[in-house]
């Protein structure tokens, strides 16, 4: 599949070492880093003013404005430009996390007020989460694209490594008060590093050349974004296996490796080293794409190193020991770190720049709305059947859903921008 560039896309220096990009990836990082302090904070505050319970709701509750609104927040993206949609996001969770501090140096925090701090939150990440995964393609070259993906998962991964320790740190010394604080002043520093990031203009028309101008209303923009996600022959193909794989992968890598570790008796630090292990091999993944730029036959290699990914979940769960369960999840997390970028990769160089918001929409929701909603499943199941069947039947799921993609000749010929 080839990708037309526009003069301001044309290859130029590696993503690594431009400017741009980098300013780009500072934003990104100090806002992920916040992201992180907010939710220990939050989660702190919650269990120290409510039951067990309402600390529950009050960490569930910010899922929901997120998942009603993410297809909204692509619509934004594509109509009024992804950087100004990440601006105005991030600033709405900067003023809230530090009204809430302001707030709580005159009054202890309430489970209503908590609860309405994360409903603000989760609407402005509804619209922060498409436009940041449009941004990347006017940024730089299309043959950066797996790069600046593999840059991003390190991003991540730094901020995962950072942001718990700090936010702790911060609610030792001066309470929720002070972590709210670090959290907003994380999100204050991602917004001069935004603006000063110079955008690419979008093409002209669309790859297929037909124009691919505003529709009118949001919900005729919404379906014309779906439309281009259906009659692309790349695009439906990924869309498919990302919601089947997501499926499969979010139930045992989240909720079923707790119940995994309290059934054998592995205890927190355990949990913690085979966490930490898949953390290194995401990280591996991130760092090798981000050193190597391109992955030849990349539609080819996604699938098959989900596939790997998805074996080594069945795996998991009959590993005898903690360090056996580690090495088991290090494959885990280097295979589909490097599916899961590869994957975005294809996605943005395929879409067209102009339905780029709503498409990344479309995918976040699988990963960050609905996929989720797998875990009362998960539970039910483990406290049926044990882990063992479960962690199987998730991984022949996830496996279907790659060998699925693997008929489709688009997805699986597929290559990224030489």
């Amino acid at each position: 599949m080839t990708v037309t560039l526009t003069t301001a896309q044309a290859p130029g220096r590696p993503a690594h070492r431009d400017g741009n990009v980098l300013r780009w990836l500072g934003a990104y990082t100090a806002s992920t880093i916040g992201d992180s302090v907010y939710y220990m904070a939050l989660a702190w505050a919650a269990a120290r003013t409510g039951s067990a319970s309402q600390t529950g709701l009050v960490l569930a509750v910010g899922s929901i404005p997120r998942a009603v609104l993410l297809l909204g927040g692509g619509v934004l993206a594509d109509r009024f430009g992804p950087r100004r949609v990440v601006v105005a996001s991030d600033t709405a969770r900067c003023l809230v996390i530090l009204g809430l501090a302001g707030v709580l140096l005159l009054t202890s925090p309430t489970v209503w007020m908590l609860i309405a701090v994360a409903l603000v939150f989760g609407a402005a990440d509804a619209l922060f989460l498409p436009a940041v995964g449009a941004l990347p393609p006017r940024l730089t070259a299309a043959s950066q694209l797996a790069r600046v993906q593999g840059m991003r998962g390190l991003a991540t991964r730094t901020a995962t490594v950072v942001g718990a320790p700090l936010g702790g740190v911060a609610v030792a010394l001066g309470g929720p008060v002070l972590a709210f604080a670090a959290a907003g002043v994380l999100f204050a520093l991602s917004l001069p590093l935004l603006l000063a990031v110079r955008m690419s203009p979008l093409p002209a028309e669309a790859q297929d050349g037909s124009a691919a101008e505003p529709a009118g209303t949001a919900w005729r923009e919404l379906a014309d974004g779906l439309r281009h996600i259906r009659r692309h022959p790349l695009l439906g193909p990924l869309m498919l296996v990302v919601a089947v794989t997501e499926l499969g992968f979010v139930g045992p890598l989240n909720l079923g490796l707790i119940l995994l570790s309290e059934e054998r008796g592995w205890g927190a630090s355990g949990m913690g080293w085979v966490v930490a292990a898949f953390g290194i091999g995401a990280g591996a993944s991130a760092l090798l794409l981000t050193v190597r730029g391109r992955v030849p036959r990349a539609g080819l290699v996604m699938c098959l190193t989900v596939l790997v990914g998805a074996l080594a979940i069945a795996a998991l769960a009959y590993a005898p020991s903690v360090p056996l369960a580690a090495g088991v999840a290090l494959l885990i997390g280097l295979f589909v770190g490097l599916g899961g970028a590869l994957c975005g990769a294809l996605t943005q160089t395929a879409a067209d720049p102009a339905y780029l918001g709503r498409v990344t929409s479309v995918s976040t929701l699988f990963t960050h709305a609905l996929a989720p909603l797998s875990y009362p499943v998960t539970g039910a199941a483990v406290a049926l059947w044990g882990t063992g069947p479960v962690f199987v039947a998730s991984a022949t799921l996830c496996a279907a859903g790659v060998v699925t993609g693997l008929f489709l000749a688009p997805l699986r010929r597929a290559e990224l921008p030489g």
